[in-house]
């Protein structure tokens, strides 16, 4: 029971943090998560679990991954430019596209 409390607080403080990073109030991201600003609170403060559907809201809200709301893990976020100009390939070119990448990549690595 106690280490579902403390994945709770752990949720909750990584929810906190984020919604004071982009800067909303608790009642402007419980509007924008479709939850009530008390159990927002709640959440933010490990006392009460919640749905995937209000992770999604939030996760939407917040503009981060539910990986990192859930264990502290960020999924790499791409500019949506170089996603677009990715998507201008098919899938033999992207192939190749991706082992030219890890080339440069490994050329800046030994700079």
């Amino acid at each position: 029971m106690e280490q579902i409390a403390n994945v709770y607080a752990e949720v909750g403080g990584r929810i906190h943090s984020t919604r004071i990073l982009r800067g909303y109030t608790r009642k402007q991201l419980a509007e924008l998560a479709s939850i009530s600003p008390k159990f927002l609170y709640e959440i933010e403060n490990g006392k009460k679990g919640f749905s995937v559907a209000v992770l999604y809201n939030l996760c939407d809200a917040l503009q981060v991954d539910s990986n990192y709301i859930l264990k502290g893990k960020e999924k790499s976020v791409y500019d949506n430019h170089l996603v677009e100009a990715i998507e201008l390939f098919d899938r033999g070119q992207t192939e190749r596209l991706s082992t030219i990448i890890r080339q440069i990549y490994e050329l800046h690595k030994q700079v």
